[in-house]
């Protein structure tokens, strides 16, 4: 393999100047090339707006405790893009990364494949060269049309759907419903989180046209003893769980993973249950950074940061909140402004070093508009550096808005 990993490696990230295309052609046609590993692999899909992420990390994490070895994917990644292909928890190397590079370079550039695509193959790849025993697999956008859309899994789950990349997937909730409902697979098992009517019914309809059994994991079912800035404490069916992810959201996450990790090991030992859960951790997700109460949240839709929200007001309720809010330009951030405005005591803007996201300038425009008290950092660091003002010091303080601007979040900490 030749030595020049770094060179391989940017061909890789090359390939996000193709953006994003929907449609399986162009992911089957790449992964008939390098021998169809993924009709090989055991899958479990999941889809959703909010909380995919971590419903996987959740299977994947009661699965490796089982004795499994089990292959992970997820996107976007925090870091460093190694995060989004594990297996049994470790990262693939850039060597393995390189390696895939730089095989199947002349496949890649024949047929034209996005980054996207690209990852979801060598994904595959990797899991088929690993040996997994199953593989969690998170699609990337959407479902129908996504990319990881190509396997035929053991079983299927959709975790919260809200709105969110409207201009791809469409403009109502029905639309998106439908476009998530895509990953149902003929006679496959799907098992979806509650949620709103409309929702269900359109999920009911596709899962009775593919003869899929699905199973609603209901609110009812779950019995919350306490939600604290250390997790929840909740029971559910016979389970007794003590969850280390905050909010009540990840409480249903983590309901739906149990049931779909219970299909896959056709029951679940109580103790092996809770080892598993003991050891979660989910970086990015209401994480705190600093005893003086500052949090980061990768949450950047509507639904996502309502949530995020609740969470706050639920283990700080007589605190104000001050947020520094960094988000990419694509989102409805008019319908966010109506929860900044009703819950921000304050925002700061600002824009990521490598100019991805939202500029400063308009989101001034927008936060202005909607009459937000805001002001403006130069930069991620200097946001937090104003976050950390001894004026604020009794709020609670909430890095929220995006994945990317993660690496700049964790070096300030």
């Amino acid at each position: 393999m030749s030595s020049n990993i770094e060179a391989l490696l940017e061909d890789l990230f090359i390939l996000q100047r193709l953006g994003i295309k929907v449609g399986l052609d162009h992911t089957e046609k790449l992964l008939n090339a390098i021998g169809d590993p993924h009709l090989n692999l055991n899958c479990i899909h999941i889809a959703g707006t909010n909380g995919k992420g971590s419903t996987c990390a959740i299977i994947t994490r009661i699965l490796i405790e089982s004795g499994l070895n089990v292959g992970l994917y997820t996107s976007p990644h925090l870091i460093k893009f190694n995060e989004r292909i594990q297996v049994n928890n470790q990262k693939i190397s850039d060597n393995d990364i390189a390696f895939f590079m730089e095989q199947n370079m002349s496949h890649i550039k024949k047929i034209k494949s996005t980054f996207f695509e690209t990852t979801t193959a060598m994904a595959f790849d990797y899991f088929h060269k690993k040996s997994v025993d199953i593989a969690v697999i998170e699609t990337g956008l959407g479902g129908r049309l996504d990319s990881t859309n190509v396997i035929s899994p053991l079983v299927c789950g959709i975790t919260s759907i809200s709105l969110d990349h409207s201009d791809i997937l469409g403009g109502t909730i029905e639309k998106i419903s439908k476009e998530k409902a895509g990953i149902i697979k003929k006679n496959t098992p799907i098992y979806i989180s509650q949620q709103d009517d409309n929702i269900v019914e359109i999920i009911k309809k596709k899962s009775a046209e593919k003869n899929a059994p699905l199973t609603i994991i209901k609110s009812n079912n779950i019995d919350l003893n306490m939600s604290h800035n250390l997790g929840s404490v909740f029971k559910y069916k016979d389970y007794n769980i003590k969850l280390p992810l905050i909010g009540g959201h990840q409480v249903y996450n983590c309901a739906l993973a149990i049931d779909i990790a219970e299909f896959v090991l056709k029951g679940i030992d109580e103790k092996m249950l809770n080892r598993a859960i003991s050891k979660l951790s989910w970086p990015g997700r209401m994480e705190k950074l600093s005893k003086k109460n500052i949090y980061y949240d990768v949450a950047h839709n509507y639904d996502g940061i309502r949530m995020l929200i609740k969470t706050i007001i639920k283990i700080h309720p007589k605190k104000k909140i001050t947020g520094l809010l960094c988000i990419k330009a694509d989102k409805k951030i008019e319908t966010i402004c109506e929860l900044l405005k009703k819950h921000f005591a304050k925002i700061i803007i600002c824009q990521d070093e490598k100019k991805y996201l939202s500029s400063v300038r308009s989101l001034s425009k927008v936060l202005k508009n909607n009459k937000i008290n805001f002001s403006k950092a130069e930069s991620v660091k200097d946001g937090i550096k104003k976050l950390k003002d001894t004026k604020i010091r009794d709020n609670v303080k909430l890095i929220f808005g995006s994945h990317y601007i993660a690496n700049e979040v964790y070096s300030e900490f």
